[in-house]
């Protein structure tokens, strides 16, 4: 039997995904992504499944920072419609609500139902989390956004259904584990994860990204991120839509190599299928 770490408490969307991926495995709760990735990298578990991104309320915060120095290869993605519902204590209605707790990125997937209803947001670290509190303190004017399991699994009415701003409200996760794991190119679409810092020159930025044009690599995500409290040193984060062996991606790589003062490949994985 697997062991999966997620962010949260049971019920948690990072949950879901998990039981999702690897149906009737052991799922290991985690205070927080750092935990999570940690408990992969000293071995107590196999996998760990993080959120990074939601098509609405955007990158999730931290991630993205902790991906190079996790020490994991990236194995897989997965996309995940959520949800989200207003959920109460027992006998509570919805005119009692005064105040909603959740996880920011939930409350920001749910700002327009919040505001039309003046429902005040309370950022909490996860989305069931929020549901443990509002079972503890029995207060009918106060609520959490959570998913349907959360409210199976801490008892509670749900006062609101499908509350998110926007009906495609997807959430990427990705798969990561210790051990290298590129699976063979059989023609299907990869994506491959990279990071890299630019030489302090003119121009190295577009160089490197000229790499890929020249080689016909589409470049399906670019971020970046300031390294050590410096406004005058940055990270970028890539993603590219070939698989690492392909000549290709080696072409330019190596003309990344040239232009960067370092740069790591985090993993190349099989497209999911809700790219399509």
């Amino acid at each position: 039997m697997l062991k999966i770490a997620y962010q949260g408490v049971k019920g948690a969307y990072s949950h879901i995904a998990c039981m999702n991926l690897f149906s009737n495995q052991e799922y290991v709760a985690c205070d927080t992504f750092e935990i999570a990735m940690e408990l992969v990298n000293n071995g107590s578990v196999d996998k760990a499944v993080i959120p990074v991104e939601n098509s609405n309320a955007g990158r999730v915060s931290d991630v993205h920072f902790l991906l190079p120095k996790a020490g994991l290869h990236i194995t897989g993605e997965y996309f995940m419609r959520i949800e989200h519902q207003l959920l109460a204590i027992k006998g509570a209605k919805l005119e009692d609500i005064v105040s909603a707790a959740s996880h920011p990125q939930a409350l920001a997937q749910c700002s327009n139902f919040l505001k039309s209803h003046n429902i005040k947001a309370v950022s909490r670290i996860d989305t069931a989390k929020s549901c443990e509190k509002i079972l503890l303190e029995q207060d009918k004017s106060k609520a959490a956004i959570a998913s349907k399991m959360a409210a199976q699994v801490y008892g509670l009415d749900i006062l609101a259904s499908n509350i998110e701003n926007a009906d495609n409200n997807t959430t990427r996760f990705l798969i990561m584990q210790k051990d290298e794991s590129i699976p063979q190119d059989d023609g299907s679409k990869f994506i491959t994860s990279i990071v890299f810092v630019t030489k302090h020159i003119p121009a190295a930025l577009y160089k490197v990204l000229g790499g890929f044009a020249t080689n016909g690599i589409n470049i399906s995500k670019l971020e970046s991120y300031l390294l050590n409290g410096k406004f005058f040193s940055a990270q970028f984060y890539i993603e590219v839509e070939q698989h690492i062996n392909s000549k290709a991606l080696q072409y330019a790589l190596s003309e990344l190599k040239f232009f960067s003062e370092e740069y790591q490949i985090l993993g190349c994985y099989k497209a999911h299928q809700y790219r399509k």
